[in-house]
């Protein structure tokens, strides 16, 4: 089985140690995740990267939601990493479903084996209140801002919500 790296913050785990226990048998475990890739902003040429990048994701996004009943909430997608919030039901294995989501962008985008755009593995983190998803969120909505590509957050195109998910 192949290891993805934990979170930054808060419990780590790997996944072939398998989940934590979840803390709730009523709701599934919303999680923050990150997924780094080669930088895509270097050209104007390239912000057309980043708009297909966008658009593979929603796609790939809807489709999990309609097949499979993955809800994912806030996102946001930086030239060299993207950020989002996902929710799955008991059988949800996130490493499984981020493999398919860096699949359906690097096809969108032409990447190759021998040009590849993802950095192995991902990030995430569980989050346990509404106030942890808000924090979360705030922080990464600021990154275009921090990066310096938009004098406010709200500008930055490449984010959104795609359903409305909290913690409980």
């Amino acid at each position: 089985m192949r290891r993805c790296r934990g979170g930054r913050v808060g419990r780590k785990f790997r996944y072939d140690q398998g989940p934590p226990a979840k803390t709730s048998t009523n709701f599934p475990d919303l999680r923050s995740a990150s997924v780094l890739r080669h930088d895509l902003h270097n050209s104007s040429a390239e912000d057309r990267k980043l708009e297909a990048a966008h658009q593979a994701f929603e796609a790939y996004v809807r489709r999990a939601r309609d097949e499979f009943g993955v809800a994912v909430g806030r996102y946001l997608i930086m030239p060299d990493h993207m950020h989002f919030f996902v929710r799955g039901g008991d059988d949800f294995k996130l490493a499984q479903w981020v493999n398919g989501l860096k699949r359906a962008i690097s096809v969108a985008l032409g990447a190759t084996k021998k040009c590849p755009l993802w950095q192995p593995g991902f990030f995430d983190h569980l989050l346990r209140n509404d106030e942890s998803y808000s924090q979360k969120w705030e922080y990464v909505r600021e990154n275009p801002l921090r990066a310096g590509l938009v004098v406010r957050p709200d500008e930055w195109p490449y984010q959104g919500e795609l359903l409305v998910i909290d913690r409980a």
